[in-house]
């Protein structure tokens, strides 16, 4: 009976914020899925179509080409965050001195709006032509999506680093170890965990990336940094097809679904 009553005064604390949950994750989920089975226009009302919007999607090169720009954005961004990441947060844990500072200001980009850090990298790398070239444009947006998000990855993986027992490593210096093999054989896998939440994480930030396409280049030059999440907003925003555009982001969540439940596979297959 003690048990059941904490339980429930647990409960009625959460339930205010899973009411909130709820009202502002699932109910705009769940309507999501229903605009993608109909042929929505706003005030021209709707009708249901099945899976017509998907399989219209299945043909539809504008869809295609912003998945296949997505997956490069996705293939260049996450391990280029994790590496960057996890390299500042090893040098961040061997700082002898001046660890809140340099902290801080590594992740003061995080920190800044996704807009003003695109408008600010616009005006910067104009004069380079790097956004003007369809085959430069996606990796250089990638680095800037790098330079503003690694910061969150980079205190996750430093948190894990400060949690690695002392002993195992100084053990493994005793032992001969070099820096690398301390590196690669005791200090890696046991961030194994960390490591893992910020593949997964940035993963989702990835196929979601719009802000910086929007301001740096609005689906340019050619469709060549014309991602998911801006066919998105540009079918239901600019074509007023709700209906395509509610299809794409149940296939984006689907793919994203996907990824990480096979990234999750791989983690567990290599230990």
């Amino acid at each position: 009976m003690a048990r059941w009553r904490e339980s429930l005064t647990v409960l009625v604390f959460l339930l205010p914020v899973l009411v909130l949950f709820a009202l502002f994750r699932f109910l705009p989920m769940l309507g999501a899925v229903g605009l993608s089975v109909s042929d929505y226009h706003p005030g021209g009302g709707s009708r249901f179509v099945g899976a017509a919007n998907f399989v219209s999607l299945a043909h539809d090169e504008i869809f295609l080409g912003s998945l296949r720009t997505t997956l490069g954005y996705v293939a260049v961004y996450v391990p280029l965050t994790v590496v960057v990441a996890l390299g500042t947060a090893v040098l961040l844990h061997a700082v002898p001195w001046g660890r809140g500072l340099f902290r801080a200001a590594l992740f003061a980009p995080y920190a800044t709006s996704l807009v003003l850090s695109g408008v600010v990298w616009r005006w910067v790398l104009e004069p380079t032509g790097f956004l003007q070239h369809p085959a430069l444009v996606l990796p250089t947006l990638a680095v800037v999506g790098v330079w503003k998000g690694f910061g969150y990855a980079m205190l996750v993986l430093f948190a894990g680093i400060r949690n690695v027992p002392a002993d195992c490593l100084e053990a493994a210096k005793v032992d001969g170890a070099s820096a690398w093999q301390r590196f690669r054989h005791v200090l890696l896998p046991a961030l194994r965990p960390a490591v893992f939440f910020v593949v997964v994480v940035e993963t989702m930030a990835a196929f979601q990336v719009f802000d910086t396409v929007y301001v740096m280049t609005g689906g340019g030059p050619v469709r060549a940094s014309y991602t998911l999440a801006y066919a998105v907003y540009d079918y239901g925003f600019r074509y007023f097809d709700v209906g395509a555009a509610a299809a794409i982001g149940v296939a984006l969540w689907a793919i994203v679904l996907l990824v990480s439940l096979t990234q999750r596979r791989a983690f567990e297959r290599n230990p």
